[in-house]
């Protein structure tokens, strides 16, 4: 801590972020152990957090994130759909299919941006809000590939008819990005997709993470 922050603005946030890295919630003794204070400062931190819907407690004492994080959350997404535009409109035109940015919302794959090509006689019609469960299409594929191996590269995701009849798909989750689960991908009308169309994704999904970092 130095003289410029907020000592009790700092716990608060590392409450949420405890409370976030938990199914389970946790209780007033177990975070007092864990923030490295008494007993009394997590239930003025608690009562703090109630008030404004950002946790909330059950019958048993246990605190556990509350409702109010998703209006925050939704604001995050205009942020991210505007740094990753210059990256998806490149990959887009350069490869010429429908580009999109697709983050995780609860169980699903939620696309928040997405950019079609210009030069293109036909294209996959996509669009921002759409959403599919995680385990179907590239987007939600690549996104679960990461998670199942956080410490490595998981490359690119192909699939095939999953979402619409005769279209593909190609998707890279994003890496590195503290907060953000989603990935970067393409959809196209074809029997296959080409194979430079994996790497490139892959770049681009670089380019958005680096613009978040």
């Amino acid at each position: 801590m130095t003289a410029e922050t907020s000592q009790t603005l700092d716990r608060g946030l590392r409450v949420l972020k405890l409370l976030a890295d938990t199914d389970h919630g946790l209780t007033v003794t177990e975070l007092s152990v864990r923030l490295g204070v008494n007993r009394t400062v997590v239930y003025r931190l608690l009562a703090t957090l109630e008030q404004h819907a950002l946790i909330r407690r059950d019958l048993g004492g246990r605190a556990r994130v509350g409702l109010g994080v998703l209006g925050l959350g939704r604001q995050v997404h205009p942020l991210v759909r505007e740094a990753a535009m210059p990256a998806l409109r490149s990959l887009a035109e350069d490869i010429g299919a429908t580009a999109h940015l697709t983050l995780v919302d609860g169980a699903d794959a939620l696309a928040v941006a997405v950019v079609e090509p210009t030069w293109t006689d036909y294209h996959v019609a996509y669009r921002a809000g759409f959403r599919h469960a995680l385990d179907r299409g590239a987007a939600g594929k690549a996104i679960l590939a990461a998670r199942q191996r956080p410490t490595a590269d998981p490359g690119y995701t192909l699939t095939h008819g999953e979402l619409e009849a005769g279209a593909c798909g190609a998707a890279a989750p994003l890496l590195g990005v503290t907060g953000v689960e989603g990935s970067v991908g393409v959809v196209m009308l074809a029997d296959v997709v080409p194979e430079r169309v994996g790497e490139r994704v892959v770049e681009a999904a670089r380019e958005v993470a680096e613009a978040l970092r």
